[in-house]
């Protein structure tokens, strides 16, 4: 009888837990609104905290308002996009809340991408202004001839310390690769010095929901990275909706981890946004590997943890998590990629905390599902509910329309006032997108009768081997349960029969051995022998994106490329 339930009933929403709205009552206000309010309500609440060095509420708007006032004079205007390079320091903020301020548009690019990848993103968005980090500068100035760039502006990890780390800094810096001199250069400015000359004088500015606040460019871990735009909608709503299904947590109240990358749809929502909006402070980690993490939650103690499987799995590996103090963490929210239920267990235990994961893409600006965070159940390895005002189905993998019957696998689509406006610059992808206001997500999932989502891979990572589908993630699954094991990834390479065979990378725990035919023992009788990993590749580390996913298509190039060249 399970299968009477439809998609429309929307079996999920009664088990959201109590106090978390089935519909939101949206305000409609802009994230720089948000901002304003908070600036009103909690003017001497600490904001951000970067290294030990805070900032309130009051002066980070009296920032933001001095930076609005810089981009106007430099000619920026509503609808011209300004390119962000930064990782998550002070004026990364500061730059993304002056560019919404005065209706321009943000573009946020990752320091990790090499000049090819930033070409790309600053030509595609036709930005005409950057803000970046000392330590990338010059590489900028050589690079902007290439782009419509004009004005270049740069800050320092030194710009904002406290004492005695400013007196320290400048002796250390550029030893510790953490400075660099930037060499001179026409319309090139000094962010400091910028903001110490100009008062704080931003014009007013008529900014509509329906406006495009930002194009957040794809991660690029299935081809040439894309400009998705999301409007100040799309952004207001979905830090609402994340709100709505956080009930207990009160405004003013909490400390943010802001660990994920900001430049990274995942991070800009739930650690930076969200913390603005609920009048929290933010705890700034610019590069989130282990030891810093276990550090800052140790000293500056946050209540909330929006994290990604790589960090939790980092930190609970490092030497240092037998001395961190842990337990001032409440809720974690973890997304991009499945947590291993042994991961979940340590952290809960070592923490406190409970661990909810959820799911997202950059087109839902990017927050669709968690699991229920207090009173309600949770499942693991399920991606959870839709959160609220979020509709969702389950189609069939050929035509992407019918829907598949609860409990079998087919494509994830979406609807909700989350989702992008579309591509910029390619409306053909966004209509093989956007079909009829349904988001289809790329990825297989199935929904079980209680409404709760489970993804069960990407779209264009499943594997036909001998006719059959094969799920990487069903091989990761099991391979995540061998005691020697850290992380796994599972991809199909051409075979001349079977169509593709299973290849899987392997990265071992520190000290630990294991053989290829061990790996194969090991999967026997916990897989079908289609799924059995035919070859077995041992790592020191897996390559991935900026917010922890394994990067499958450089492994999968990487292997073609090899084979290519032992066939000349």
């Amino acid at each position: 009888m399970a299968n009477a339930i439809g998609y429309s009933d929307k079996p999920w929403l009664s088990h959201y837990e109590n106090g978390a709205p089935q519909q939101v009552e949206f305000e409609k206000t802009c994230m720089p609104e948000f901002l304003d309010k908070t600036v009103t309500r909690f003017p001497e609440n600490t904001a951000l905290i970067f290294q030990g060095y805070k900032v309130t509420y009051r002066e980070l708007n009296q920032m933001i308002d001095t930076f609005a006032t810089c981009l106007t004079e430099f000619g920026m205007k509503k609808g011209d996009s300004v390119a962000i390079l930064l990782p998550n320091v002070i004026p990364c903020v500061v730059a993304y809340y002056a560019v919404l301020k005065i209706g321009a548009i943000v573009v946020m690019n990752n320091p990790l991408y090499s000049d090819r990848e930033l070409k790309h993103q600053f030509n595609d968005s036709d930005s005409k202004l950057l803000v970046t980090l000392d330590l990338l500068g010059n590489r900028m100035i050589d690079l902007r001839a290439q782009t419509q760039i004009k004005q270049i502006i740069y800050t320092s990890i030194g710009d904002y310390l406290p004492f005695p780390k400013n007196i320290l800094f400048p002796l250390v810096a550029k030893k510790k690769g953490l400075a660099a001199a930037v060499k001179p250069a026409e319309d090139l400015y000094r962010w400091k010095d910028l903001l110490a000359r100009t008062s704080p004088n931003p014009p007013g500015v008529d900014i509509a929901l329906e406006d495009i606040a930002m194009y957040q460019y794809t991660g690029g871990t299935t081809g040439v990275s894309k400009g998705v735009m999301l409007s100040h909608a799309n952004l207001s709503s979905n830090v609402q909706q994340v709100r709505a299904w956080f009930p207990q947590f009160e405004k003013g109240e909490g400390m943010m981890l802001g660990a994920l990358p900001f430049f990274h749809v995942f991070g800009m929502t739930t650690a930076m946004n969200f913390a603005i909006y609920m009048g929290w402070g933010d705890i700034l980690v610019p590069k989130p590997q282990p030891e810093p993490l276990l550090e800052a939650i140790s000293k500056f103690k946050p209540t909330f943890a929006p994290l990604v499987p790589t960090m939790y799995i980092g930190m609970l590996n490092h030497p240092h998590i037998k001395t961190a103090d842990l337990t001032s963490i409440q809720g974690c929210f973890s997304g991009s990629a499945p947590l291993p239920l042994e991961v979940i267990k340590e952290f809960e235990e070592k923490t406190g905390a409970v661990i909810v994961e959820g799911y997202g893409l950059t087109e839902s600006t990017p927050v669709t599902h968690i699991n229920p965070y207090a009173g309600g159940k949770r499942k693991i390895g399920s991606i959870g509910l839709p959160i609220a005002d979020t509709e969702c189905r389950i189609v069939d993998l050929g035509d992407g329309v019918t829907d598949m019957p609860i409990g079998e696998s087919g494509e994830l689509i979406v609807k909700g006032p989350q989702v992008m406006q579309g591509y910029l610059n390619r409306p053909g992808e966004t209509e093989k997108t956007i079909t009829d206001g349904w988001l289809h997500t790329g990825d297989i999932a199935k929904m079980d009768d209680e409404g709760y989502f489970f993804i069960v891979d990407r779209k264009k990572d499943m594997i036909i081997s001998g006719g059959y589908n094969v799920y990487p993630r069903d091989i990761e699954e099991v391979l995540f349960e061998h005691p020697k094991i850290v992380e796994a990834a599972a991809i199909g390479l051409p075979h001349p029969t079977r169509g593709e065979q299973v290849k899987v990378f392997i990265v071992l725990r520190e000290g630990e051995t294991e053989t290829e035919e061990g790996i194969i023992e090991y999967c026997k009788g916990k897989l079908a022998t289609y799924k059995i990993p035919t070859l077995i590749d041992f790592r020191e580390e897996l390559p991935k994106s900026n917010v922890g996913k394994v990067l499958k298509k450089d492994l999968r190039k990487e292997e073609l490329e090899k084979s290519s060249a032992d066939a000349d």
